[in-house]
């Protein structure tokens, strides 16, 4: 089983005598009565495989014991069946299970040769009853160790990811086919709402679909815009399947055809991106990506006459090339080692995602006002290079514009 290896691998990286509290995600309240729907800590659910609320594991090298809701025939029929205590054992491969209830009365004797406990608090009510019974123990946080194991992703990650980006990239096929002039921004995320759920998945994060100067908003999350001809759209959006992300990124012309100006913009980010994935290989620093697309872009707008020698390339180009992918979509795991970019190491998945984005009060020719562009791929490090998880999804400008007809 998975999970028990996982437990397994966490617990050889701690002292004799440890033992490890997680609990997962409370629901959370939208309004009224209504909550939003529950997705469980994703370090509670790499140990576990589990993803009922009210939920709290205790591991050590002696036992793993799970606490979580009782079976409840009157709230079973409102919210759904639980797991319940009596079958937690056989399900979850737990030496003992309680009720949830019962954490107050059984955790101090689980924590009875304890020296050093490792607990993630998190802010709600069933982790503040833990620190209320860890008195003097002396604790630690389990992340840095759980973030290390999760960035090097095993087999069935890698098999989970890939068919995430398989999804993504045939809804992201399917919107470059299916726009057209007036449509609006949600008509076309509508496209990936259909396609997520008809493989059993869903958002890894909230879509972004922008037409025009929208797509120079990084964050933009509205979507409820015209998509005008003439225009570009820029599409953000990535299937979860089973916990795992993906992360696309894809702009096109709303009428199937590049401008000479977008034509210029899409192609400089284009050449980026090829030059930062070629960058991805064991043993090489994970900040040469970043290095290679910023210079291909810096050279490229100084080319167009859009940025001077010595200029400010933050005004176009404002975030980072790329960030680790896995049960978050900006996963877990650090970039720095000693305070020095640390080395890609085969089983790590990244994204891949320079943009331009030129805003209408930018002081250049304004034919590139309002011209956004972002092209974001999913790569793996592999033992003599990498793997675009996601290179499925075209993303020449002949290949685009072809599909698009």
């Amino acid at each position: 089983m998975i999970h028990q290896k996982r437990r397994q691998a966490l617990l050889a990286q701690l002292p004799e005598n440890s033992v490890v509290i997680l609990s997962t995600n409370s629901e959370k309240q939208r309004c009224g009565d209504v909550h939003y729907p529950f997705r469980a800590d994703s370090n509670f659910y790499y140990l576990t495989g589990f993803k009922e609320p009210e939920a709290l594991i205790v591991l050590s090298q002696q036992s793993y014991q799970v606490f979580l809701r009782p079976r409840n025939p009157e709230r079973e029929i409102w919210d759904g069946e639980r797991l319940g205590v009596e079958r937690a054992c056989e399900t979850l491969g737990a030496d003992q299970a309680y009720d949830i209830g019962e954490l107050e009365q059984q955790l101090p004797a689980l924590l009875d040769d304890a020296e050093v406990v490792y607990f993630d608090h998190k802010d709600h009510n069933l982790d503040q009853q833990v620190e209320a019974l860890l008195g003097n123990y002396t604790t630690k946080d389990p992340k840095p160790v759980l973030a290390e194991m999760r960035l090097i992703k095993d087999q069935h990650e890698i098999e989970t990811m890939r068919r995430a980006a398989d999804v993504s990239t045939k809804a992201h096929t399917l919107a470059m086919q299916s726009v057209k002039p007036n449509m609006l921004e949600y008509e076309l995320q509508s496209v990936f709402e259909a396609e997520f759920k008809k493989a059993g998945g869903e958002h890894a994060y909230t879509p972004i679909v922008a037409g025009g100067k929208n797509a120079c908003i990084l964050h933009y999350i509205n979507n409820d815009q015209v998509l005008k001809d003439g225009d570009l759209v820029l599409i953000d959006a990535g299937c979860e399947l089973d916990y795992y992300a993906s992360d696309i990124t894809r702009t096109f012309p709303v009428n199937g055809r590049f401008s000479e100006a977008q034509k210029a913009i899409y192609q400089l980010v284009l050449d980026a991106q090829l030059a930062a994935i070629e960058c991805i290989k064991p043993g090489a620093k994970t900040d040469s990506m970043h290095r290679a697309a910023t210079h291909v872009i810096t050279q490229g707008l100084i080319s167009l006459g859009l940025l001077e020698r010595g200029g400010d390339l933050s005004q176009f180009f404002m975030h980072g090339t790329g960030h680790w992918l896995g049960l978050d979509v900006h996963d877990v795991g650090v970039y720095q080692i000693d305070n020095q970019p640390r080395e890609f190491v085969p089983g790590m998945i990244t994204t891949v995602e320079p943009g331009i984005y030129i805003r209408e009060d930018a002081k250049i020719d304004p034919a590139y006002h309002n011209i956004g562009v972002r092209i974001e791929d999913n790569v793996l490090v592999t033992s003599s290079g990498h793997e675009v998880l996601t290179q499925a999804v075209v993303k020449e400008i002949t290949h685009i514009e072809k599909l698009m007809q």
